[in-house]
């Protein structure tokens, strides 16, 4: 199965047509739809539902696709890295992380480096714990950015001198708001939204299953996120109370929303994480460097 294939075969999924594919290519039709059906035969399955004016992936197709965007993407990030080691220093440094504050600290690592090495492109994936290790153990990443307690004894990691505040985003008018901090009787029987890690430790019995206590059985979870935003919007459409972190979402004067942290209060930490026995590009090495020194600085 050659890469260039795969190339074409997303392609076509992306296009939704053979017809527009082969012209992307710059292919003829004869020729891409025999690609595909070599891969088809290759493979003993198959990967379209064709018609007249479009195609549709079938189950194997729609799994082939995400096979075959994670194969692109790390031979994409493997040139990359070569094509960097012939340059003075340059190349792609990818780092995932949920949505913190923690990120302000790679925001001014960044901004440093950017000054000695304009070269270098800085890659963000946004998402959840097991969203970022997945990639992670992929090789899709180099570094990653975990919200404490998380599994990082089979990584190599530093912490980062940030805690963030978790805490209540509701409307204005909601009843909880005029109140100035949250404590677990407040949110009996309430429709919450919680984050994805939130609920990961809660059933785990970790520190936030804890700060409930008696009340942890109670919980009304009503849905459940991995991205902030989306859970604003659930928020502000009055489907409940959403469990996040400070500073994630915009509780400006001039929003409809507002942030009450817990109480007790509640913080977490944070851990910046990448594989054991990792072979860096020279652009994701001169980062970490970077990164190790300023952190050793602020402690």
């Amino acid at each position: 199965m050659e890469v260039r294939v795969l190339r074409y075969f997303l392609t076509v999924a992306r296009e939704g047509s053979i017809t527009a594919a082969a012209d992307f290519l710059h292919l003829t039709q004869p020729t891409l739809s025999r690609q595909l059906k070599d891969l088809e035969q290759a493979l003993g399955k198959k990967l379209f539902i064709r018609s007249s004016h479009s195609i549709l992936l079938t189950d194997e197709g729609m799994l082939l696709k995400k096979r075959a965007e994670e194969i692109v993407d790390m031979i994409d990030k493997l040139e990359a890295e070569f094509r960097s080691m012939e340059e003075t220093v340059s190349g792609d440094v990818y780092i995932g992380g949920g949505e913190t504050d923690a990120m302000k600290h790679i925001a001014r690592v960044v901004k440093d480096l950017q000054l000695s090495y304009p070269n270098i492109r800085y890659h963000l994936y946004s998402g959840n714990e097991d969203d970022v290790t997945e990639r992670l153990e992929k090789g899709l990443l180099d570094f990653g950015i975990l919200i404490q307690p998380a599994a990082v004894s089979k990584y190599n990691y530093i912490n980062i001198p940030a805690k963030d505040v978790w805490g209540i985003v509701m409307r204005n008018d909601s009843p909880l708001a005029f109140k100035d901090t949250i404590q677990p009787a407040d949110l009996v029987n309430v429709p919450l939204i919680c984050s994805r890690q939130a609920m990961k430790q809660t059933f785990s019995k970790n520190e936030f299953a804890d700060w409930f206590g008696d009340d942890f059985d109670k919980l009304n979870v009503v849905a459940t996120y991995n991205l902030a935003y989306n859970a604003a919007i659930m928020v502000e459409e009055g489907i409940g109370y959403a469990i996040t972190l400070d500073k994630i979402v915009n509780t400006s004067s001039d929003s409809n929303l507002c942030f009450r942290p817990l109480e007790p209060r509640l913080e977490s930490g944070l851990n910046m994480v990448w594989k054991k026995h990792q072979v860096f590009s020279a652009a994701a090495d001169l980062f970490l460097k970077e990164i190790q020194a300023k952190i050793g600085e602020l402690s």
